[in-house]
């Protein structure tokens, strides 16, 4: 068993996976979760403050705060303030977390932060169970099959070229919205069309955006009709005018956190395999 204590504190599902996943290799304690939100025949460590145990590191989710500027707990029916979390670990203790914002940082100014969601290798692996949970969306909400729809996939980083070796497997149309040349060079290597952003038309079934900035304001909108499904999967602000939408009557889902609701086992696992690396690669921390 390794030297270190981990604390996981808060977040979904992936979170409950992330703490099982490190129970394996760490010490462990867990704050922020219900007993009953546990799968069935799964058992962790509940940090306990009366206990003179600390622990070195705490692993936060993704958000890390919720609105009030609590630890972020959807599978926990009590607050878990900020203030809990400090009392349980050590003066040096490391704090991981997902999409580090300034409040958390100015939250914990005595420790050091680091941000798991920017390993290049957990947003690779990523992309795919946001990219299957995207589609698996679409299935759900549209009536009709994907083979032959015509869809439009602005971006094409990640999760976008993920979308497309999806799609490609159903038949389905696929146009990828471009920036630039580049982009349009990515297009044709993965097989699709390429369409500048500044030309596009309506003509689309589906849209799935990948582009976390302003991408479908109000004029852009209004050349869709009202059965064409948009999929937002891009983190705020998003790249959809979500109110002009809604006044021009177009479905959009904002689909936040996608692999924490469609395979939260396969992205806790990720998140604690980061988090393992991150420690061993830091430098004088580990003996």
């Amino acid at each position: 068993m390794n030297k270190h204590r981990i604390l996981i504190a808060g977040g979904d599902m992936r979170q409950i996976y992330c703490a099982d996943r490190l129970s394996r290799e760490f010490e462990t304690g867990t704050a922020g979760f219900d007993r009953d939100s546990l799968p069935d025949g799964m058992t962790l460590p509940f940090a306990d403050k009366s206990s003179a145990v600390r622990y070195d590191c705490a692993v936060l989710p993704v958000p890390p705060l919720d609105d009030r500027g609590n630890i972020y707990t959807p599978c926990g029916s009590e607050v878990l303030t900020l203030r809990a979390v400090k009392e349980l670990l050590t003066e040096d203790a490391v704090i991981f977390a997902g999409k580090v914002s300034e409040k958390l940082k100015a939250a914990f100014p005595n420790h050091e932060i680091a941000d798991y969601m920017l390993s290049e290798e957990l947003n690779i692996k990523n992309a795919i169970p946001t990219a299957e949970g995207a589609v698996q969306l679409a299935l759900e909400e549209l009536p009709v099959t994907l083979n032959g729809l015509k869809v439009l996939i602005v971006g094409m980083g990640r999760i976008g070229t993920a979308l497309v070796r999806i799609l490609q497997g159903f038949g389905a149309d696929i146009s990828a919205a471009v920036h630039n040349p580049r982009g349009a060079a990515k297009a044709r290597l993965c097989g699709v069309k390429a369409v500048p952003i500044k030309r596009l038309n309506g003509n689309y079934d589906l849209v799935f955006n990948t582009a976390p900035r302003l991408v479908f304001d109000r004029n852009t909108l209004e050349k869709f009709g009202n059965s064409t499904l948009f999929i937002d999967l891009a983190s705020k602000p998003g790249g959809i005018d979500f109110e002009a939408a809604l006044n021009l009557g177009l479905k959009v889902i904002w689909a936040l956190g996608l692999p924490g609701k469609t395979a939260p086992v396969t992205s806790g696992e990720m998140i604690a395999e980061a988090v393992s690396s991150m420690l061993a690669e830091r430098s004088g921390y580990l003996e």
